[in-house]
């Protein structure tokens, strides 16, 4: 046995030692010094803890964490799995919504209500099956949202940055992605044959990765138009580009209803848009106007502001565009609410324009800006877009019923953000930590990235730089990281998925990406697996 006697720290062996503990007490108030601190903000979580009665009263007796753990317990007991067919399907995907993202989002959701933020709760967050999703591509330890939207719409893992094909496709191998034999079908495929109807939302240009993979079949996500396949080198007449995908291709072309950004990429370059911004195709070809003219006689409407949307009477339309910009969207805190609908704005839309089909309908709603945010490692964006995601949800849980409609919540990948430090209870997630480093004595925040560009300058030698509030309360503000790259990289941890509606029990426990489509598929009978529908008898 060691001689534990050995181990005390006046053994002369091991005097050079550091005994101090991991886990370190609690710091006294008022003994972290930061760089000029405003008044109201270092009072910010002392007021926020007054104002949730529990968490300065109830919270300090077993019966308010007993009460409350029985109460789930019944919860539980309760719930009976619904083995409904589900007429309508609704799959919710937020870009880079990492389980670190969900968790500070919940605080700034919270926080931004008066409370202290940590025992709130995201509308999806309430859903009562949960999973966990494992991520990775066929050739990638990390994934992209490109071989991530094969998984999870088409139910076939693939090779990184390749959309709708399988993984004998590899990296701009046009030849092989136009092979039908490598094609791969979406739900959206699988919905139209059934008779449903189908529909796209997005905040980022809907011919990016994840809208991309409902429709479309390429080797390199980045052949968005024929300028864009030219640009890396390919042949636009042997690679189609994306958008001519959507526009002429199936199942695109039968999309009730198209909403998103990214007009640019659907104009030729003599045109200007609503914006007065050039557009980028070559071929001279105005796909908006194709796609209008394409449809009957008076049943198509084109809108490119949220005013003209939400004007709408939605049971006259039978086909919606709308493209908010040339671009993607505009991020929630820099939109202007006349002329950009939120997220919440365009699940409405879509799904009154959805809901009159009497065979239901398949819709796939992005929150793509969570991503893009943490890609600049503007983390208060990042959060702020996914509470915007969380308002869609509640607004699809508000206009449809369990019953016959299936909503799924989920990621495509993580991202590097974390949250740590031991902050007081109520800490502003997007402040300075209520510790100070026990290294060099400076403030940190609570929220960091592994990789990533910008952030606060290191000082001379290196050092780390002081952070003030006053810099963070920038919503430009770019978190401090670790390893200095261009743009910030995903992470390969898994995510988690969210269920509610019929069958959503199926979505339990932990799976590869490709198995949500075909979970659907069973639920909704649509694709050529198992469905519930010939499956009722025997269950």
């Amino acid at each position: 046995m060691r001689d534990l006697q050995s181990w005390r720290p006046e053994n002369e062996k091991y005097r050079n030692y550091a005994f101090v503990s991991v886990h370190p007490p609690p710091q006294p108030p008022g003994t972290v010094d930061r760089p000029t601190p405003e008044e109201s903000d270092a009072n910010a979580a002392r007021r926020r803890q007054k104002r949730l009665i529990s968490a300065g009263e109830y919270e300090q007796t077993a019966q308010y964490w007993n009460i409350g753990a029985q109460l789930k317990l019944k919860e539980q007991l309760l719930k009976r799995p619904n083995r409904n067919i589900a007429k309508n399907v609704i799959l919710f995907l937020g870009d880079g919504m990492s389980i670190p993202t969900l968790a500070a989002s919940r605080m700034y959701l919270g926080q931004q209500q008066g409370h202290t933020g940590e025992e709130s709760m995201l509308s999806f967050e309430e859903f009562p099956d949960v999973g966990l999703v494992k991520t990775y591509c066929v050739d990638k330890q990390v994934a992209d949202s490109a071989c991530t939207a094969t998984a999870y719409l088409c139910g076939v893992k693939a090779n990184y940055a390749t959309i709708g094909v399988t993984a004998a496709v590899s990296f701009g191998n046009c030849s092989a992605s136009t092979n039908p034999r490598n094609h791969v079908q979406s739900i959206m495929a699988w919905a139209q044959a059934a008779g449903k109807a189908t529909g796209i939302v997005t905040t980022t240009r809907v011919t990016h990765a994840s809208p991309a993979g409902t429709y479309a079949h390429t080797a390199n996500r980045e052949w968005e138009c024929d300028a864009d396949v030219m640009r890396r080198g390919g042949d636009p007449s042997q690679c189609p580009d994306i958008a001519k995908q959507l526009i002429y291709g199936e199942p695109g072309r039968n999309f009730r209803v198209i909403l998103g950004g990214g007009r640019r990429k659907l104009i030729p370059r003599s045109m200007k848009d609503e914006e007065g911004i050039r557009g980028q195709r070559l071929d001279g070809v105005n796909l908006i106007s194709q796609w209008y003219f394409d449809k009957p006689l008076g049943t198509a409407r084109y809108v490119s502001n949220r005013r003209d949307l939400m004007a709408l009477n939605f049971t006259e339309v039978d086909y919606l565009m709308g493209l908010f910009s040339a671009d993607h969207l505009k991020f929630h805190l820099d939109a202007q609410p006349e002329e950009d609908p939120t997220l919440a704005d365009l699940t409405y839309a879509a799904i009154q324009t959805l809901q009159k089909y009497p065979e239901g309908y398949v819709l796939f709603v992005e929150g793509g800006k969570i991503d893009l945010a943490h890609h600049f490692t503007k983390a208060r964006k990042s959060l702020d877009e996914t509470v915007q995601l969380s308002e869609a949800v509640q607004v699809a849980r508000q206009t449809t019923s369990p019953d016959d409609t299936l909503l799924v919540v989920t990621a495509d990948h993580s991202h590097t953000m974390t949250l740590s430090g031991y902050a007081t209870r109520g800490n502003d997630i997007l402040g300075l930590n209520s510790e100070i480093s026990d290294g060099d004595k400076k403030p940190y925040t609570t929220l960091t990235y592994a990789n990533g560009p910008g952030g606060p300058v290191p000082g001379p030698e290196g050092a780390r730089p002081s952070i003030t509030e006053s810099m963070i309360k920038d919503h430009e503000f770019q978190f401090p990281k670790v390893v200095p790259m261009k743009y910030e990289t995903h992470g390969g941890d898994d995510v988690a998925l969210f269920a509610y509606g019929p069958w959503s029990h199926l979505f339990c426990g932990m799976y590869e990406q490709n198995v949500i489509p075909h979970l659907i598929g069973f639920a909704a009978c649509i694709g050529n697996g198992e469905h519930a529908c010939s499956a009722a008898g025997s269950l």
